[in-house]
């Protein structure tokens, strides 16, 4: 490979980074619309486990439109009964239940572009592109933010007071006084963790002079 060669390959590098992280990203937060979800699941496990429920609303400023939510359960050929004792969710319990592929179409669908918000988006993230692998669907390319992560932001450094490693949702409604009534439904879910984005987001406002959603990631 010729000098030359090599230019024009750090030049398209070059491009790839800046245009994957453009300007937007330095723009205030509240410029864009966000969409925050949680998946209720059958297990931990990528492979075998399945998603049994996603709620999902939209947010935008500091604004949760409430009747532009989105529930789905999903058909459940994959079941784990010890997994109930958490989310709640019986099989077969007489709700309208959509097949996974249905369920991801009319997901990605609600989503559009606007930018992901979880709690511990890892998971939820890598539960849904496996779905949507599973059926033959393009994966979720949007960017996403973390509350888990978001919240460690806020927090003081001090050697007398030391971050922990990730933060649950538990706590955040704790810290921001959240009622934790529809705790581990996927919509209830969902629901307090756009409360927690829209308290952090206003928290880092005092911490950085003009927040962007770079600040945030």
């Amino acid at each position: 490979m010729n000098k030359t060669s090599i230019s024009r390959f750090f030049y398209r590098l070059w491009r790839s980074i800046t245009e994957a992280y453009s300007d937007d990203l330095y723009q205030d937060p509240w410029k864009f619309e966000y969409v925050v979800l949680d998946t209720e699941t059958t297990g931990f496990d990528y492979y075998t486990d399945r998603i049994l429920c996603i709620g999902a609303l939209k947010l935008r400023e500091d604004r949760i439109n409430v009747n532009d939510c989105l529930e789905i359960y999903l058909e459940q050929q994959h079941y784990n009964r010890d997994s109930t004792e958490v989310h709640g969710i019986l099989k077969n319990e007489g709700k309208d239940c959509l097949g996974e592929k249905e369920a991801m179409i009319k997901l990605i669908n609600y989503i559009g572009d606007a930018i992901i918000v979880a709690h511990h988006t890892r998971f939820d993230m890598t539960m849904i592109n496996k779905a949507l692998k599973r059926q033959g669907l393009p994966t979720l390319k949007n960017r996403t933010l973390d509350t888990s992560k978001m919240y460690r932001k806020t927090l003081i450094a001090s050697p007398l007071l030391k971050k922990k490693p990730s933060y649950s949702l538990d706590e955040l409604a704790d810290k921001f006084n959240l009622s934790k009534k529809d705790r581990h439904t996927a919509l209830g879910d969902a629901y307090i963790t756009a409360l927690a984005f829209i308290r952090i987001v206003k928290t880092l406002r005092k911490k950085y002079l003009n927040l962007t959603v770079m600040d945030l990631m």
